[in-house]
């Protein structure tokens, strides 16, 4: 008589559970009716679902945290440890921080010359740059020019990977937008000149001035922060302490723009 009490007691909740099935089962048969007559549109609009996804989950709660914290291993770092494993090769990574106030202000002048001459003053993006590089690479029908400002170069260190896909591009416009809203100019400088490479496995100015020069970054005289400047584009092809015809080239141009400006 219990059993039978309690089989009734369960039959409702077994209703509203083939009831709760069969709604699923009709919801899933609409959704496949409209996918079938609508596949371009049910495309479109799973794309769309897709991307703002991954913009929800970007991480926003770690670029506040950075305003205290500093960062840790890079996804620059982590792509390139793997890629160096896989290939066999060993890797040994050297950084060592150091905070703004201990880095001179010849290195802060000539990265920021050489990188984003209008980096104090602009809200993460150079659009003038922008518009002279789609020019330039559009008249040359190939990647020829580069427009990305500190701020997005530190954005695709820290969270993102070195590709140029449209959404991995529009992740790093929305979080370059979002550093500048959380974090101050020096701030964003600081964690850059931390977490760049500098050399194979060689991250941050401190690192890249002990690696080349054998000396703190705090002891870098004008000359060696010229040529630390000078090789951020291609660290793995130059070096700071060789007298290449590129250092000297570039260290020349970088030299030239902060006498021009007063520095």
């Amino acid at each position: 008589m219990e059993e039978m009490d309690k089989r009734q007691e369960e039959l409702p909740e077994v209703k509203a559970e083939v009831k709760q099935g069969s709604r699923l089962l009709i919801t899933a048969g609409k959704l496949f009716r409209l996918i079938k007559s609508n596949p371009i549109k049910s495309l479109i609009i799973c794309f769309l679902v897709i991307v703002l996804l991954q913009i929800a989950f970007l991480p926003y709660s770690d670029i506040r945290r950075l305003k205290k914290e500093n960062p840790g291993e890079t996804a620059f770092m982590r792509e390139f440890a793997e890629k160096a494993q896989k290939e066999g090769k060993p890797h040994r990574k050297k950084q060592y921080w150091i905070s703004y106030r201990s880095i001179p202000k010849d290195a802060i002048d000539a990265v920021v010359v050489a990188e984003d001459g209008t980096f104090w003053s602009h809200d993460g993006f150079d659009w003038f740059e922008f518009r002279e590089s789609i020019e330039k690479n559009f008249e040359e029908g190939r990647a020829a020019r580069g427009a990305s400002t500190i701020t997005q170069q530190l954005v695709k260190n820290l969270y993102l990977s070195p590709s140029k896909n449209p959404i991995r591009k529009l992740k790093e416009w929305i979080l370059t937008w979002y550093v500048e809203r959380q974090l101050s100019k020096t701030r964003i400088l600081e964690i850059y000149l931390n977490v760049i490479e500098w050399g194979a496995g060689v991250y941050g100015i401190e690192a890249a001035s002990r690696y080349y020069f054998d000396k703190s970054a705090s002891e870098l005289n004008r000359d060696e922060c010229m040529r630390l400047a000078a090789i951020i584009p291609s660290p793995r092809k130059h070096r700071a302490d060789v007298d290449s015809k590129y250092v000297l080239r570039r260290s020349k141009i970088i030299l030239d723009r902060m006498e021009a400006r007063g520095m």
